[in-house]
């Protein structure tokens, strides 16, 4: 496992206090687990980006995600985000 230190203002400092008095956590264990939700959350961000902007398909953004396709499209429908664009449904009704 590798080390990583950082300079945090206080007032960040007083938050992760009460977040290690509330669930009980040493620092190194709270600092891990925060990082780590934070990172997932970010993962989601950045494909829900990538799908909106027609980046990748839905099983690719999930794949960034790290999540199956069917948990990451409940967090699409809950974003409600598009990830069928209309001039797509357009186009393809057009062809029929």
């Amino acid at each position: 496992m590798s080390s990583v230190s950082a300079r945090i203002p206080e007032s960040l400092e007083d938050e992760l206090e009460k977040f290690l008095a509330d669930e009980k956590l040493d620092r190194s264990t709270a600092v891990r687990k925060l990082l780590s939700e934070g990172l997932d959350e970010w993962k989601k961000s950045k494909a829900l980006e990538k799908l909106r902007d027609g980046e990748v398909t839905l099983s690719k953004a999930a794949e960034i995600a790290g999540m199956d396709v069917w948990s990451f499209s409940k967090v699409v429908e809950g974003d409600k985000s598009a990830w069928v664009k209309d001039d797509s449904i357009r186009k393809d009704l057009e062809a029929v």
